[in-house]
């Protein structure tokens, strides 16, 4: 048993949000209060730790990162510079240190950081003309290859483009390097795989990251190989993040055969929702939109399938107790996703199937006709903060007046929508206080736009952010009656800062990390 005390709680209870002390065992929390209470009620032998007035909160979950990409990201070459310059100068320094032949992995550029102008595979030629290299943009909505990778991956310029993706070509009809969308897949093909252990080494080092940034639980949206080193770690008892595991699509019909259902699993490591694509992103400009992007009246993204496509996916998943989760950008895909859903409600009550906690992942810009929408038929709006503060700029330039409505976080609390946050990582930092201080800035971290922010009307205040991140997230995996706040028979989750957010100005969110980590009762940091 364990006694945390002098010490500043923010439980995110509402019957009880502030306390003092905290007492501890079996992995959950017994009580939340005064120090004297809580010793009255300990019994047998106590570790008292004395918190010397540091603040607590409970563990921040990510509700939407790629765990596999992220964890092996962390090794790739960083392409996430201002300058393109910079960027080949770091693909240039890789490819040198690397045999000929091996691969030159990359992930994070933005076209729209640099000139606006996608790069070309001519110029990573010209650093690395020994390796193939294959960089993913920061959307994972894009990719760009020199010509060494497109030949190993069987594209030419006469290669047709595939279903909901393109082959980027010049004027002439030549490949440039710039793959969008599913076109991605034969480049991602000729990659050689890691192996199930270098998945599983590289999530070990990728917790303790995530740790590092206040990070206790995740709801994870990579696929087979990522579920598969979850479970192994899990095995293995090195599993020591709470995870909401999310399906992909395409294993609807094999889920619905077996009967698998949200929930299944146990408390590290349990089964999310299905999860399907309606279209690309803001970046590549294949987010699928109403009306065209602006000055490119030929282009109004990618739409992936429409609404009826969706409910009959979402129709079979439904019928075995699976929720659903659909990335929807644009307003055109979120007005399908809607549409589905809303056929979906009324196929649930028909059938007297439970309501189950559908999700719309990004909700990034909607038209406002549809915003109402998600809070009537009770859908969850899962949204990541930081990608505001990337995109608030290409959000102007390419959707003009229509960026009212993105990233619209206020809008969905006011309509009365749960919302429950997270990153995307490694599109974006999985760091939380990242996230928060966009949430209640929506400002850079060097200021920009302006003191008062990118559309202010959509700040948060801290609580309403936080729990987002903690209670919101816990929500939206079915886990709000055992996580996402500090209370009786809670898991004990929880990290310590030195510093209390609710008193320090909006910029020190930027630089503040946990000095230690709580998981399970079990102290994992430091």
């Amino acid at each position: 048993m364990k006694l945390l005390y002098n010490a500043s709680i923010h439980t995110l209870d509402s019957s009880n949000p502030l306390a003092a002390a905290i007492l501890i065992a079996g992995g959950r929390i017994i009580a939340v209060g005064g120090k004297d209470r809580l010793e009255s009620i300990a019994h047998g032998k106590v570790e008292k730790q004395d918190m010397k007035g540091a603040t607590i909160l409970p563990g921040l979950t990510d509700a939407h990162i790629h765990m596999q990409y992220y964890s092996l990201g962390l090794s790739k070459v960083d392409c996430e510079t201002k300058t393109k310059g910079e960027c080949l100068r770091r693909v240039g320094e890789r490819a040198r240190t690397s045999k000929p032949g091996e691969w030159v992995l990359g992930h994070g550029w933005q076209q729209n950081d640099w000139d606006g102008n996608f790069p070309t595979a001519a110029e990573l030629d010209a650093i690395a003309p020994n390796n193939p290299v294959y960089l993913t943009a920061k959307s994972l909505h894009a990719a760009w290859a020199n010509t060494s990778a497109l030949k190993l991956a069987n594209i030419t310029n006469e290669t047709p483009d595939p279903k909901d993706g393109a082959i980027q070509r010049d004027a002439s009809g030549r490949a440039t390097g710039i793959l969008l969308e599913t076109a991605m897949a034969s480049v991602h093909a000729a990659v050689p795989q890691p192996a199930p252990g270098e998945i599983e080494a590289a999530m070990l080092k990728a917790q303790s990251v995530l740790w590092g940034m206040g990070i206790t639980g995740i709801h994870d949206f990579d696929r087979r190989d990522s579920f598969m080193a979850l479970q192994s770690l899990q095995a293995q008892r090195k599993l020591k993040l709470r995870v909401c595991k999310n399906i992909p699509v395409e294993s609807v019909e094999q889920a619905n055969d077996l009967g698998l259902r949200t929930g299944f699993g146990n408390e590290m490591l349990w089964i999310g929702s299905v999860k399907a694509f309606m279209d690309g992103a803001l970046g590549p400009r294949t987010a699928a939109m109403l009306e065209p992007y602006e000055n490119e009246p030929g282009n109004k993204g990618i739409l992936n399938m429409d609404g009826e496509e969706l409910f009959e996916h979402a129709r079979k998943a439904a019928d075995v107790g699976l929720s659903m989760t659909v990335h929807a950008i644009g307003d055109k895909a979120n007005h399908e996703v809607l549409n589905a859903f809303e056929q979906l409600r009324k196929y649930e009550t028909q059938n007297h199937l439970p309501h189950l906690r559908h999700r719309i992942e990004h909700v990034q810009v909607i038209h406002p006709d549809d915003a109402p929408r998600l809070a009537k038929l009770n859908v969850i709006a899962s949204m990541q903060p930081i990608h505001a503060a990337s995109d608030m700029f290409a959000a102007d330039r390419y959707w003009g007046k229509r960026a009212e409505l993105s990233y619209a976080w206020r809008t969905q609390l006011n309509y009365g929508a749960a919302l429950a946050f997270g990153s995307d990582a490694p599109v974006e930092s999985p760091n939380p206080f990242l996230g928060l201080h966009a949430a209640i800035t929506r400002r850079r971290s060097d200021g920009s736009p302006s003191a008062d922010g990118w559309y202010p009307e959509q700040k948060l205040t801290l609580a309403e952010a936080l729990s987002a991140y903690t209670f919101g997230a816990a929500y939206a995996a079915n886990a709000e009656d055992r996580l996402g706040k500090l209370a009786e028979n809670y898991h004990a989750d929880l990290i310590v800062l030195d510093e209390d957010p609710f008193a320090m100005d909006a910029e020190s969110l930027l630089t503040i990390a946990p000095s230690a980590v709580m998981i399970d009762g079990e102290w994992v940091l430091p």
